[in-house]
């Protein structure tokens, strides 16, 4: 015998309207304009319970309105598969699959990161059983152990979804690291590109050839590069003029850029497309950091 109580008990779609004879008269319609007709004057009876499906979903990051449009999208496919015939209410059939729709909006369009549908699964379920844990639980947190006996999953498989949980969304790299003093971002303790690794080949590349040179061209170059002298300065070092120095660095330069030239890792550079036109000799030059 039904108390009271739950006789005055509502359903949630006790409102629902008797579409009975719609949807037959709709199976045995051929398409046109009465039928069109029929189907959405269909889909607007039953319009309100799919928005109050829409309305189990807010505040999970999505707005109502869209949630409504997509419940609204997951009710005309409702209408569409559903078939009469079978039996079955129309709302039993109708309601998983606008749920269904809801779910797969947040599961394929609200994730920053791409994360596999297999750990999006993982991730619902971790969740739920981590929830469950945190309710019965006699003040302390779940541990990986527990929450993967609750969700029926392996230890592995649990690790995967409660990583997954932090990659619904992304953090800022703007954004100041916990802890962190005088705004201590998460782009500041990421890498970025050396300058120096193309020193490091221009270097590799001399080397050979500066080893080559006469002594006296050697410390010239030296002098001029990386002690940073005048050739003025150079001439009276070495007791020359400095017309004749700087026929000695430029002879020395030129020499250094043709067989850098000819080097096969500059032809494999240039096969590549990344070969950049010739730098200035005495840049190459500049980039040794010392003699020999």
């Amino acid at each position: 015998m039904r108390t009271p109580h739950a006789a005055n008990r509502q359903h949630p779609h006790d409102d629902a309207p008797d579409t009975t004879e719609a949807f037959l008269s709709l199976a045995v319609m051929e398409e046109g304009p009465q039928r069109e007709a029929l189907r959405q004057e269909i889909i607007g009876q039953w319009l309100p319970m799919a928005h109050r499906i829409a309305i189990r979903f807010r505040n999970r990051g999505e707005a109502l309105d869209d949630l409504q449009q997509v419940a609204a999208l997951g009710l005309v496919k409702a209408v569409d598969r559903y078939d009469p015939h079978r039996g079955a209410a129309f709302e039993s059939f109708a309601v998983p699959t606008i749920t269904g729709e809801i779910k797969r909006h947040f599961r394929d369009h609200l994730w920053t990161l791409h994360v596999p549908r297999r750990v999006q699964d993982l991730r619902n379920r971790v969740r739920t059983a981590k929830r469950q844990l945190e309710q019965t639980a006699s003040g302390h947190r779940p541990t990986l152990a527990e929450i993967a006996a609750q969700a029926a999953l392996t230890e592995e498989e649990a690790a995967a979804g409660l990583e997954a949980l932090d990659s619904f969304s992304a953090l800022s790299l703007d954004a100041v690291l916990p802890g962190a003093r005088d705004g201590y971002s998460l782009s500041d303790s990421l890498g970025r590109p050396d300058g120096a690794l193309e020193t490091v080949v221009e270097r590799e590349a001399v080397r050979p050839g500066l080893s080559s040179l006469p002594e006296r061209e050697k410390e010239i170059l030296y002098m001029r590069f990386f002690r940073d002298m005048t050739q003025r300065s150079i001439a009276e070092n070495l007791g020359i003029s400095q017309m004749h120095v700087s026929r000695l660095i430029a002879r020395s330069c030129d020499r250094l850029r043709n067989q850098v030239l000819r080097e096969p890792v500059v032809h494999a550079r240039q096969a590549r497309g990344q070969a950049r036109p010739a730098a200035a000799s005495e840049r190459r030059v500049s980039a040794l950091p010392g003699v020999g």
